[in-house]
């Protein structure tokens, strides 16, 4: 009936987080699907469905030309990659488990948790997706050489960053603003379709352009992910420094804010859900 708490080490308390977490997961993962097999496969199919359609627009448009010296398929896949981890990150924090829902009643539970577990979900699932995408196509298309595959890697990963940081702005203002979140999140994600520079290169941008895309984190991640896919291509006009900083400054700011809403919670947040 009454139970006293146990005092625990350091390391049984990062123990028991990181069980909690590992359960969070594999919750996340079985939200879109009951079979997490399925669940991946959809989220498979969805990325060459995203490819082919983006290979076919630049085919009818006649861009295949303008593209970059070496694959033209491998040139689609990296845009695509970078935008959907950054675009599937954002969605999974923003929809993470607020501060009034059900699952915090479970003393162990708390917000970081949830929020942790469900970007670490959605960074699986890409990382995952792309990597069966990237086998088939080089096991039946096309032989696949990438230049320095460790640090696209690390670019889809710097992506997937980007959207938790942007992400947990949003969920800073969700419980405030819900239906502009909502409103905001939708025009950031449809914004990036073009935004984010995965149909262009920059160094073939004339400057009037540049300065339409050069604000955008995910135009800098993107175009410096094609310098380390193709040996021939070398990025002048991006750098991985503004990225990295601009998701520090935003994770820094959904963070505090997020802490500061949580201190603010109330039941009647939910009430309308």
């Amino acid at each position: 009936m009454f139970h006293a708490p146990q005092a625990r080490t350091g390391a049984q308390g990062a123990l028991r987080t990181f069980e909690l977490i590992y359960h969070s997961i594999v919750r996340d993962l079985r939200k879109s699907h009951r079979h997490a097999l399925i669940g991946l496969l959809l989220n498979i199919l969805q990325t060459i469905i995203l490819v082919l359609t983006f290979y076919l627009m630049f085919v009818v448009l006649g861009l295949r030309t303008s593209a970059i010296r070496g694959d033209f398929l491998l040139f689609v896949m990296t845009g695509i990659f970078m935008f959907i981890s950054h675009t599937k990150s954002m969605s999974a924090v923003l929809g993470s488990e607020g501060p009034t829902s059900a699952m915090m009643k479970h003393r162990p539970m708390n917000t970081i948790i949830a929020v942790t577990s469900s970007a670490l979900a959605a960074l699986y699932i890409q990382v995952l997706s792309a990597i069966v995408v990237l086998f088939l196509y080089h096991a039946i298309i096309t032989p696949l050489e990438i230049h320095q595959p460790v640090y696209c890697l690390l670019m889809l990963i710097l992506a997937w960053f980007f959207g938790v940081a942007v992400g947990m702005v949003f969920l800073a203002m969700k419980p405030w603003f819900p239906e502009l979140t909502s409103i905001l999140s939708t025009i950031w994600t449809r914004a990036n379709m073009v935004a984010s520079g995965k149909m262009f290169l920059a160094n073939t941008l004339p400057g009037f352009m540049l300065d339409w895309f050069d604000w955008n984190p995910l135009f800098h991640i993107i175009d410096q992910v094609r310098g380390f896919a193709f040996i021939n291509y070398n990025p002048h006009f991006s750098s991985l420094t503004y990225p990295i900083i601009a998701s520090f400054v935003l994770l820094m700011i959904g963070m505090i804010g997020e802490s500061y809403t949580r201190k603010k919670a109330s039941v009647s947040w939910s009430a309308g859900k």
